[in-house]
Order: structure tokens, then C-alpha cells, then sequence
């Protein structure tokens, strides 16, 4: 890991040496939380829950972050690649869905070799790579053959939005070259007796407040590209920081109103659209975040 190039950012930094990264994270994993997780797609947790591993650090740190006491690396603790293996099997034990790696794209080495350890002691469970979509290519291929499930969001097709609000003005052609790999590696979705996705893609897309427009945009692009090949999660889920209510993005300071996900959840049927999930209700609370007190690590 010196010279670093796992992500787009292509940092550089000699992390193996101990220097942290665009991500924030040296060579040595941290991990934040790894449990039972009761909030994703119904085909992810099911009755059992998703055996979630919340990685500390992120790639792309956008300023509106629902998990940024994690992603700037506030919490979390530091393990082994031995330990990481032994959370996999703890999980599954628990009785988890599957094995979800939440942020993992700075980790992909670790990872890896965690899985094969585990694999030698029994983990056999699907394993989900829940990532911003802000991927290269070439990190990808490496997870061929290790991951089952891939679940990325796309955030922007817009380039301003995403140099804007992620720091990454070329996410969107990155995004979609990255689901591009994803498709290839799974092929179309396929699900067990009880529902669960074992092999797939699921493309999750966050509407902000005033982006219906670009909603609408990304919801096109990924139905016309690959139809009833992918799943999408349309998500209503934003839930404003306060620190947003006196920076400089007060378009964010609020949350989206039901009108504005009606809207989107609409345009997506008459595209056509079968394959999707959708939210309801009051998701955008902070008890939908959930506590980083190193449960299970």
C-alpha cells in the first residue's frame, strides 16, 4: 500500500509506512461497528439482518454525511487482518444475511485476505460491497470472485453538484465506469428461497433537497443502460446536518419533501421502471444512524 492507488484519488501517500491517505487511514484497518443491521433493502437484511462492518475513513467525504463521526475518522478502532476474519465468522454465527462491507474501498487488500482466512474456517455467506460508487476500475477487478453483492450509490450526474459537494468533479463518468464492472462481475440478480439476494447489483441513489432534476437524471441513465439487470433504491432518507444551516450550502439545510420523492418515485414508474425499492414514512431521523460504539469490534 505505498504509493497508494486504490481509489480515484490516486493520493499516493505510502500508507504501508504509516501516512494516512486522501481516505484518512494509514495500512492498519479501523472499524467502527460491526453488527446486525436491520436498515437496508429488504433482500440485504431480511428478518435476520445484514452483518455489517462499518469501516473507518471514506474516499470521497461529502460534506453532508450522515456517517462523518466515521468517515473523518472521529471513531473507531483499530484491529488486525485476523480479527477482521474472525468478525466475518462472529457474524455469521449471529445468524447474519450476509457479510456487508460498509466503505470498504481504502481496505480492498485487507479485506481480501480477511475473506480468504475466513473462507478457510467456514464463512460462506454472500458478501456485499456497500460503497459511495466512487471506484476505480482496477480495484474492482480485484474484488472478482470475492464479492457477491455490490451496492453502490450514484450520487451525481451532474459535475458541478458532485465537484461541489464531494470534492469530485469527475464522479460521474467514475460512477459510471465503476457500476459498469459491478454488472459485469454478478451478472443479473438472483436471490435465494427466502429472498435474499445472493448475486446482483443494487444501484442506490439519495435525493437531496432541490436535485429533483438530477434525480430524474440518474434514475434515466441507469434504467436505459441496464434495464431489469440492476435493482435501484430510491432513497428519502436525507437528513440535514446543522452544521449546514449556517455554511456555505444552505440549499442543504433542509430536508426533501415528500412532494419532491413522490415526484421522482412517479417518473420512475412511467420510464418503466420494475425493479426498484422505495422508501416510506419517516426515515429521515437520526435514529436511522446508528450508534458507532464499536459493538462487535
Amino acid at each position: 500500500m505505498s504509493g497508494c492507488r486504490l481509489c480515484p484519488r490516486s493520493c499516493g501517500a505510502d500508507r504501508s509506512g504509516g501516512a494516512k491517505g486522501y481516505c484518512g487511514e494509514s495500512s492498519i484497518v479501523r472499524v467502527a461497528r460491526a453488527a446486525l443491521h436491520m436498515w437496508e433493502e429488504p433482500c440485504i437484511s431480511g428478518d435476520n439482518g445484514s452483518g455489517t462492518v462499518f469501516f473507518c475513513g471514506c474516499t470521497l467525504r461529502c460534506i453532508y454525511c450522515q456517517n462523518h463521526v466515521i468517515s473523518t475518522g472521529a471513531a473507531g478502532k483499530a484491529i488486525t487482518v485476523e480479527r477482521l476474519s474472525e468478525i466475518f465468522l462472529e457474524l455469521q454465527k449471529k445468524g447474519a444475511n450476509n457479510i456487508n462491507l460498509v466503505t470498504p474501498t481504502h481496505f480492498v487488500p485487507q479485506i481480501i485476505a480477511a475473506l480468504q482466512r475466513a473462507r478457510t474456517e467456514g464463512l460462506n455467506l454472500p458478501v456485499v460491497y456497500n460503497t459511495s460508487g466512487y471506484e476505480c476500475v482496477e480495484t474492482l477487478r480485484r474484488l472478482e470472485g470475492y464479492v457477491d453483492v455490490y451496492l453502490p450509490d450514484f450520487k451525481y450526474l451532474d459535475e458541478v453538484h458532485a465537484g461541489k459537494y464531494s470534492a469530485a468533479a469527475d464522479y460521474p463518468d467514475v460512477a459510471k465506469r465503476a457500476v459498469a464492472e459491478m454488472v459485469r462481475q454478478t451478472g443479473p440478480p438472483l436471490f435465494d428461497s427466502g429472498g435474499i439476494m445472493t448475486k446482483g447489483v443494487i444501484v442506490r441513489h439519495l435525493l437531496l433537497p432541490g436535485c429533483l432534476k438530477e434525480a430524474r437524471a440518474v434514475v434515466e441513465y441507469l434504467f436505459h443502460t441496464y434495464g431489469n439487470q440492476i435493482y435501484m433504491s430510491l432513497m428519502n432518507q436525507y437528513t440535514p446536518l446543522e452544521t449546514l444551516d449556517s455554511g456555505p450550502y444552505p440549499e442543504l439545510a433542509r430536508r426533501v419533501s415528500p412532494r419532491a420523492y413522490d415526484r421522482l418515485v412517479d417518473y420512475a414508474i412511467e420510464l418503466g421502471v420494475e425493479q426498484a425499492f422505495i422508501q416510506e414514512g419517516g426515515t429521515a431521523e437520526e435514529s436511522f444512524i446508528p450508534p458507532f460504539t464499536l459493538e462487535g469490534v
